[in-house]
């Protein structure tokens, strides 16, 4: 491991614009610089910042400081009894020891587990060095994503929490140098926030240099709305998603009124299913509808020789979510 200068962040604001790597469960980030995959010469600690609460808020709606530890929100009687979808996500993923350190803005910029991004050994990856390719396509890619993908990456996004923020519609809110007029905050909708790879897979979400993620919003929830998240894996714990669905919806006299919909394990980002949605808004709530949606989901998945079979995987866990959503 690389020689670094390490110091505590005294405020958010001094944070900010900071040029060394943050640093605050490190649960992600002291492991890809043992294997040699980041090599900051600098840590900042956040650990110590005062973003460390779960909040109400006036409108009904949820504030998590970006410091909050992923079993303190997975076992927060608020998020239980109104964001389940949320706390079931958390609850799936990981160990009770890494959930114990891991912090919800570190989950947010939680790397993949590509085999090839891990191990500067095993080939090229343009997430770790633009330009040297992505060994996964012609290589080992039973785990990598069909949704979102490009010639130049086909690296999963692996985190369950996000692929329950996103079908909660969450915001993130931002702290920069200051240089917008707003004190350099700024707030970013979870759709808007990670980046399909394209020609530029390095390039990951749209955070600026020194930015801070600070809180995570998520906006009140709906009325008589039910919310669901399934994974699927090879073992039932500790274990990656190979696919997995996160539901939230309103059913009125057996027709869905509204519904949001968000896929796991099959993207190169967590991946909101508009075309699923538009399948199922003033249906009925049934098998046809459902398989109807879920075929709409992977309409435009792109699947290679090992990992083909994720998409048949997946239509049929947005349908079971469904299915548990709607009941």
């Amino acid at each position: 491991m690389q020689s670094f200068t390490y110091e505590k962040a005294g405020s958010v604001e001094k944070a900010a614009g900071s040029s060394g790597k943050f640093i605050a469960g490190g649960t992600t980030l002291v492991d890809l610089m043992k294997m040699g995959v980041e090599a900051p010469t600098a840590l900042v600690d956040i650990s110590g910042l005062p973003l460390g609460q779960i909040e109400t808020l006036p409108n009904g709606g949820l504030m998590i400081g970006a410091m909050v530890r992923n079993s303190d929100v997975a076992n927060h009687a608020t998020v239980a009894a109104h964001y389940a979808v949320l706390s079931e996500a958390l609850l799936s993923g990981a160990s009770p020891q890494l959930r114990n350190m891991a912090t919800t803005g570190g989950n947010l910029l939680q790397r993949t587990r590509c085999p090839y991004f891990r191990d500067p050994s095993a080939g090229g990856c343009n997430k770790r060095m633009p330009g040297s390719g992505c060994s996964a396509i012609e290589g080992h890619h039973r785990m990598m994503a069909v949704l979102g993908t490009s010639d130049k990456c086909i690296a999963t996004h692996p985190s369950d929490m996000c692929v329950a923020l996103t079908a909660l519609e969450a915001v993130i809110h931002i702290q920069g140098t200051g240089s917008n007029g707003n004190g350099g905050k700024r707030t970013v909708a979870i759709g808007d926030f990670y980046k399909l790879p394209g020609d530029t897979p390095h390039v990951e979400n749209s955070l600026e240099p020194g930015e801070l993620i600070t809180h995570v919003e998520l906006p009140p929830p709906a009325k008589g709305g039910k919310q669901v998240y399934v994974k699927l894996r090879d073992r039932a714990s500790y274990e990656f998603a190979l696919s997995s669905a996160a539901v939230v919806a309103v059913v009125e006299g057996g027709h869905i009124k509204s519904i949001r919909v968000a896929m796991g394990g099959v993207g190169t980002r967590p991946w909101r299913s508009h075309e699923a949605e538009a399948a199922l808004v003033g249906k009925a709530a049934n098998a046809v509808t459902f398989r109807a949606a879920a075929e709409a989901a992977l309409k435009g998945a792109k699947p290679l020789p090992e990992n083909g079979f994720k998409v048949e995987l997946a239509k049929r866990c947005v349908a079971r979510a469904l299915k548990m959503a709607t009941a």
